[in-house]
């Protein structure tokens, strides 16, 4: 395969913005869980976070990035983007909305740019693993970068 095939709309997000990042790849026929994605590739639970979209109340979509761990706070994520609720958008619609697909949805590069919370776990960390724009691949990159390149914010989301 060549470097071409791999680039993802996420990794040329990254690269127009240059921000710095690696990328690791793994077999993937079909998205079982994050932590399946984890143990496949060997890295450590608690640096991988997982991208969840969501539907408010007003009928607008939210992104929220938390460990794969977690779990998401559905009240704690309505206050932090300023709606009465939300719920979880149904996974038949993801790809509609987002443009990637379930197992490959990350918060860098949806074809629109949602309003975005990162789970503030990931401030502490130097780096973590986001799913890359597509099966089978992760991004490593910085907390930070993350929120630069996703136009996201740090919140507390998580039960």
């Amino acid at each position: 395969m060549s470097k071409k095939e791999l680039k993802t709309n996420a990794m040329r997000m990254l690269e127009r913005q240059k921000i710095p990042y690696e990328y690791k790849t793994y077999e993937c026929e079909e998205f079982v869980s994050g932590i399946f994605t984890a143990d496949q590739t060997g890295l450590p639970h608690e640096l991988v976070y997982k991208t969840l979209v969501t539907t408010g109340k007003t009928g607008a979509h939210y992104v929220f990035v938390i460990p794969i761990e977690a779990e998401l706070d559905l009240k704690k994520a309505a206050r932090a983007v300023n709606e009465k609720s939300v719920e979880m958008l149904p996974v038949k619609e993801i790809t509609k909305v987002t443009g990637y697909v379930r197992g490959g949805c990350t918060a860098i590069g949806m074809k629109k740019q949602f309003p975005t919370v990162v789970d503030q776990s990931a401030e502490e960390k130097e780096q973590i693993y986001i799913s890359g724009g597509k099966l089978g691949m992760q991004l490593k990159l910085k907390p930070d970068d993350l929120c630069r390149a996703a136009g996201a914010v740090y919140g507390e989301i998580t039960m």
